[in-house]
């Protein structure tokens, strides 16, 4: 009897990121018919240059950073290069490995991403999701990010980030991207 009730909670709990995910792919639906449209492997090529910001769940601005970053791609997998440079002067790389699936999908790895980020795009729209490693002060945290991009005119990209832990927003990253 423990190990059925065990078994029907753990179904439970998935049906409930089933629909959460079922719930961000009806809100990524909503830009189907939006441009400029949003394409992965055109607008992460070559050097882009970004400005972003991280709020606390009060709002506050905790963060603030300029990001250059290359994309190059070979066939239907990319690699971008992010180099983060904080305006505390702390400094930062991050290298992504991107691969564009058959469905039209793609998977991201990093070396601060726990397992894959999935990446979906629909007219104007991305949106990521993904765990990752945040260093504060001596602890890592693991934060779930609901990451959406929307592609703007004149090579610009907007991305919020919503940062989650236990599924309530505790940070949100903001960030402006140009192509260069």
């Amino acid at each position: 009897m423990k190990k059925l009730t065990l078994f029907i909670t753990a179904l439970m709990l998935l049906g409930g990121i089933f629909m959460f995910n079922r719930s961000q792919v009806s809100q990524l639906d909503y830009y189907q018919n939006t441009g400029p449209k949003a394409d992965i492997q055109q607008y992460f090529s070559g050097p882009i240059k970004a400005w972003g910001l991280i709020q606390d769940w009060r709002g506050r601005v905790v963060t603030r950073f300029d990001v250059d970053m290359v994309g190059n791609w070979e066939g239907n997998t990319g690699t971008l290069k992010e180099d983060f440079r904080y305006y505390n002067g702390e400094s930062q790389q991050r290298v992504w490995t991107i691969t564009k699936l058959a469905d039209g999908s793609y998977k991201g790895q990093a070396s601060d991403i726990i397992g894959e980020a999935i990446g979906l795009s629909k007219g104007s729209a991305l949106l990521w999701n993904y765990t990752m490693n945040i260093p504060v002060e001596d602890s890592t945290y693991q934060l779930k990010f609901d990451d959406w991009m929307w592609q703007m005119n004149d090579g610009v990209l907007i991305n919020r980030s919503y940062l989650k832990k236990f599924g309530f927003t505790v940070a949100e990253l903001t960030l402006f991207m140009k192509k260069q």
